[in-house]
């Protein structure tokens, strides 16, 4: 590793949101660890900043102890400086719905809370050491749809967001002791593999009329770790063009 090169480890790395985002650390010179339950496409992994990727099922409580260990033998006792938990999930029932308060199987529920908010509170321990060593920055992503009724998302994904809203701000306080930053990104309707044709029908209540693009959210997240923003902690950044005001 080049000496004084950053260190970011970012989960749900392989597509969408997470792939931008990993994206952008590099081109910026940070070094990568990444996880997702996919391996990464190979013209991403050809660059030498990305020096680890380790498939992992974050549903899964041992693959998340794996995990923690295995990015922490990369580490090697040296600093952390940001953890982007990028990893989410909105699954579907049996009959094509989103899991809301009356469909779908309660152990949906559980795996959806798993993987949106167990997942970066295990995560935010098991790096705490590495963050303070290195005075870093956690970046949780959350969504507009943890603030506001969505009619896509789904009951279980909506409150899984709100719940990790609720996360960052408790975080900020706590990681605050050790000289590490907590904040938010709640991205509104934002144009990836997962977006449908239905979403165009919001494009006329979002004030910049675009969706946003995966780009636009990793450059919040890479400024929320920049030193611009070493005063910056317990924020939540809307990246919606505006949706939320309205």
């Amino acid at each position: 590793m080049t000496p004084g090169r950053k260190t970011v480890i970012l989960t749900g790395a392989s597509q969408g949101i997470g792939h931008a985002t990993a994206a952008r650390f590099m081109a910026e010179d940070w070094r990568v660890i990444s996880c997702s339950r996919q391996e990464v496409p190979d013209h991403c992994r050809r660059n030498p900043n990305w020096t680890h990727h380790i498939p992992t099922d974050l549903v899964d409580e041992g693959e998340v102890a794996r995990f923690i260990d295995q990015a922490n033998a990369i580490l090697d006792g040296g600093p952390l400086h940001a953890l982007v938990n990028n990893a989410g999930v909105s699954p579907k029932t049996s009959f094509k719905e989103r899991l809301g308060v009356l469909n779908g199987p309660i152990q949906g529920w559980r795996d959806v809370f798993e993987l949106n908010f167990f997942a970066p509170l295990k995560l935010a321990r098991g790096f705490a050491s590495a963050l303070n060593r290195g005075k870093g920055s956690i970046v949780n992503i959350t969504s507009i749809a943890g603030h506001y009724v969505h009619p896509f998302a789904g009951s279980a994904y909506s409150t899984s967001k709100a719940a990790l809203s609720g996360l960052t701000r408790e975080m900020a306080v706590e990681f605050a002791q050790m000289g590490v930053r907590v904040n938010a990104v709640a991205p509104g309707e934002i144009s990836t593999e997962m977006v449908s044709a239905d979403y165009e029908a919001f494009i006329p209540r979002i004030p910049l009329e675009r969706m946003g693009t995966t780009e636009d959210v990793a450059g919040v997240v890479f400024h929320l770790c920049s030193d611009d923003f070493a005063y910056v902690t317990g924020t939540e950044v809307f990246v919606t063009g505006g949706q939320h005001l309205l």
